[in-house]
């Protein structure tokens, strides 16, 4: 019987993180999922995995804290041995008015880079043996359509997710030719992150948004999982490469 495949997902329990963690164990991956504070739907996520036929393990770790992050990556060691995937989903966004610089609380600003930044690197530093032992080792990283051009999200994560498109495109330099590294770009996407950003205008945005968009919808996690997916079982030839997957708003407008 062939060894089943292995991954790691970060920011694994809710969102693109959840849909990445199914998408995975249905293509044959055992995953373990990271998750910082929503230890319930964790919980609920790796169920799913599992009745998928995957193995899980569901790891709490704050991505920003680089004890923590060394303390998760030799469980994931001692329980899988190596990895052939790392999905870095994990991240946060602080609150403001848009607009409003001074509505930008500083102490939010560090916490959106501790995470979507250094939280990626230091992940991805960790996980670099693990993987370096894998079977064609691929890492995809979360960045958003907001970090190659302007939105209307705050500040400091739209500068973090552009730091992302970087970042994904310097590892790749670093670590090929052993380890790929690209990353997606969503756009508007359905659930509960942009719900949280539109607050009562939801709807009618992301409408308006459907309708601006040649494939007539928002983007949805499993769209981004899709995408995940082929840049992790495919496309061997592809490094350094950020796919955005937003209906083509971006290329119309």
């Amino acid at each position: 019987m062939t060894e089943r495949l292995k991954a790691l997902v970060t920011g694994g329990a809710t969102g693109i993180g959840r849909s990445a963690v199914l998408a995975l164990a249905r293509a044959g991956y055992d995953v373990a999922i990271n998750y910082g504070s929503s230890a319930k739907a964790a919980k609920e996520t790796a169920a799913e995995a599992e009745k998928l036929g995957a193995r899980t393990l569901t790891l709490q770790c704050d991505v920003a804290d680089e004890k923590a992050v060394r303390a998760m990556m030799k469980q994931v060691e001692e329980a899988f041995g190596h990895l052939d995937a790392l999905v870095n989903n994990a991240g946060t966004t602080a609150k403001w008015k848009v607009k409003d610089l001074e509505s930008l609380d500083l102490d939010e600003w560090d916490r959106t880079f501790a995470v979507n930044v250094r939280g990626l690197f230091q992940v991805t530093r960790a996980a670099v043996p693990l993987l370096r032992k894998g079977t064609v080792p691929s890492i995809v990283n979360t960045a958003s359509i907001v970090g190659l051009r302007p939105g209307p999200q705050p500040l400091p994560y739209a500068a973090s997710k552009a730091a992302v498109v970087n970042m994904t495109k310097t590892l790749a330099w670093n670590l090929g030719p052993e380890i790929r590294v690209n990353a997606v770009a969503p756009g508007w996407m359905e659930g509960d992150w942009m719900q949280r950003m539109l607050g009562d205008k939801y709807d009618d945005l992301m409408g308006k948004r459907a309708k601006q968009t040649p494939l007539k919808r928002c983007v949805t996690a499993d769209d981004v999982a899709e995408s995940m997916m082929s840049l992790i079982q495919g496309n061997r030839f592809v490094t350094g490469e950020i796919v955005v997957i937003d209906g083509g708003f971006t290329a119309s407008t």
